[in-house]
């Protein structure tokens, strides 16, 4: 740690659920972090999990974001409360760590990011598939050139929920494979188009199929173009669907095997193929939530407001191909 990052960074979780209890997992592997305080709309709730986890504090949302020994939030609640609770976090002077996708509409997107910038605080999404080595290596092949220039990228994610009911089927809450899963794809492509340097602010749409299951969308499908990229997603939470994804290039491919990882761990391999011989790269893996809550930490001691592996230009891009993708599938596909 150099003598701008000496300093450790206190955390509240705002939000005490599932999410949330995988990413203060993840905080003990940190190097810059520790669990200060939780939040939750339920008290009681705060105080159990605080307890469970050793934080010293616990309230209400608007309990914790007045403590002035909180310098970071992580917030993992539902989607359609992230924009209220982390422009309230940054109103508070808190950096802010907001759970993916940071809202279902590029017009709440484009509110946090402006608060964000007015209160000179820190703002990151948290794609936990963009840190470490894995997503390190691949930026550099697209930047480094060495396949030439990327063409085409194919991935899904995608799984089958074991009941129809709760927040992923519920229309009020941002149901739907689209936001819960579908932004990774969606961010892949984003982040390939930006390394290649292609325009990632006008995407364009080729193709919208989605299959709808209790009003919201079960599984959806999309070609979508950024530059001379063409990105062919797919997500499902009503199907299992590959890990897998490929990056064709004009001199050869990319296959990664586990491309999304899991949330105790980064993706350890790529292999590169090109000109009939293949090529397997191991590589070391790190707890990816701990590594996207560091990248906050360091821009908070060095007194940045974006991340790099995450720039606020790349959310802005995921946010307006998710709200016009969803909006097509609610549409009818």
């Amino acid at each position: 740690m150099s003598d701008a990052t000496s300093s450790t960074t206190r955390w509240a979780v705002l939000g005490p659920g599932a999410i949330s209890r995988d990413f203060v997992v993840g905080l003990r592997a940190s190097a810059y972090g520790v669990l200060q305080a939780v939040g939750s709309s339920s008290p009681d709730r705060a105080a159990v999990f605080a307890a469970e986890h050793g934080a010293e504090a616990s309230g209400t949302y608007d309990d914790v974001l007045a403590r002035d020994d909180v310098d970071a939030v992580y917030v993992g609640t539902v989607h359609t409360t992230h924009a209220d609770l982390a422009i309230r976090a940054l109103e508070a002077g808190k950096a802010v760590l907001c759970e993916k996708p940071a809202s279902p509409t590029l017009a709440e997107v484009e509110q946090m990011l402006e608060v964000a910038r007015r209160v000179r605080r820190p703002f990151l999404e948290a794609f936990k598939t963009r840190f470490g080595p894995f997503a390190d290596t691949l930026r550099d092949i697209v930047r480094g050139g060495e396949l030439g220039q990327p063409r085409r990228v194919e991935a899904a994610f995608g799984f089958a929920a074991r009941t129809r009911e709760g927040r992923l089927f519920d229309p009020a809450l941002g149901g739907g494979a689209i936001l819960d899963v579908g932004c990774y794809p969606v961010a892949l492509a984003v982040d390939l188009a930006a390394a290649a340097g292609e325009d990632i602010d006008d995407p364009q749409y080729r193709g919208f199929v989605a299959d709808l299951v209790a009003g919201v969308d079960g599984s959806a499908s999309a070609d979508i173009g950024f530059g001379q990229l063409t990105a062919a997603i797919g997500t499902s939470i009503v199907h299992d669907l590959p890990s897998s994804a490929v990056v064709r290039f004009t001199d050869g491919e990319l296959v990664l095997p586990d491309v999304w990882g899991s949330r105790t761990q980064s993706p350890p391999t790529i292999i590169l193929r090109r000109d009939g011989q293949e090529q397997v790269i191991e590589l070391p893996v790190v707890q990816p939530m701990a590594a996207e809550a560091d990248a906050l930490s360091l821009a908070i001691a060095e007194g940045r407001l974006e991340v790099p592996e995450m720039p606020w230009a790349h959310t802005r891009a995921a946010a307006r191909v998710l709200t016009d993708w969803r909006a097509a599938a609610l549409a009818g596909g």
